[in-house]
């Protein structure tokens, strides 16, 4: 008869969990409908909005490295060539895609709200009220990554890979394709590097992680984080400097809460 009760309560489980992903997965086909009905629009002020001269990035980087004195690529930047459909379906397709994609960063929110949901019942009193906190600063982290990779990262990307060139017998002719994915990937993997705070803590939480080892590995993620932002921004330091510092933050941050969770974990012991 236990057996039987422990079936159901399993079965049980597995419908909720399929209605949270329901509720979730319906969210991001709506926000991702109303992204696909506004596509001009989003294609003009977001999804392509750094190949404008004008893009507020490249003035500021511009305005910036000028007041210090420094020369810069930025000033007067161009986008010569247009971005090409090479198959009949691929405008479609990419609006169909993109806007899904865009339709789950915005549901971000909602979408761990749904998981927290499933999650809540098994955690105590306390584990609950701490984990609200929990939700609100892994989408304010989230949606940091997306403002940080859109402002940041895209542009200087864009730029640098419209203007490399091995030799001038290679024209670059970039497909709407490859641009987009490059864009939305940008933006997806930048916004979980944010997450990393919030790893970091769930790893120290199981034990695979202490601030200890975080501490001795600072000099090789330093490096790390300066060859990633080597390959990711124009070749110059300024640049590099801007993209590194962030994530460097983001470590930082990172140990501070290990240690917090170990301190905690102390206390309880």
């Amino acid at each position: 008869m236990s057996e039987e009760k422990n079936q159901m309560s399993f079965l049980s489980h597995l419908e909720e969990l399929r209605w949270h992903l329901v509720r979730s997965t319906a969210s991001i086909f709506i926000f991702g409908i109303v992204l696909f009905v506004f596509k001009t629009e989003v294609y003009d002020h977001f999804l392509l909005a750094h190949l404008d001269s004008n893009f507020v990035t490249y003035q500021w980087f511009c305005n910036a490295f000028q007041t210090i004195g420094i020369d810069s690529d930025f000033c007067g930047v161009s986008f010569p060539q247009k971005l090409q459909s090479l198959s009949m379906t691929n405008q479609l397709m990419n609006a169909i895609w993109s806007s899904l994609i865009l339709g789950l960063i915005i549901s971000f929110p909602y979408v761990l709200w749904e998981m927290w949901k499933f999650i809540a019942p098994g955690l105590h009193e306390s584990e609950r009220k701490k984990s609200k906190g929990f939700l609100f600063i892994t989408s304010v982290l989230f949606f940091a990554g997306v403002l940080f990779s859109f402002y940041v990262i895209v542009p200087m990307s864009v730029y640098f890979f419209y203007h490399f060139e091995i030799t001038d017998a290679i024209q670059n002719n970039f497909t709407l394709s490859s641009y987009i994915s490059m864009v939305t990937n940008t933006i997806l993997g930048v916004s979980v590097v944010f997450e990393l705070p919030v790893l970091i803590f769930f790893l120290t939480k199981l034990g695979l992680i202490t601030p200890e080892f975080l501490k001795t590995y600072r000099k090789h993620a330093l490096v790390v984080v300066l060859l990633l932002s080597a390959i990711i921004t124009p070749p110059d330091i300024a640049s590099q400097i801007i993209v590194s510092i962030p994530v460097l933050i983001l470590y930082e941050v990172s140990i501070f809460v290990s240690r917090f969770v170990v301190k905690k974990q102390e206390q309880q012991a």
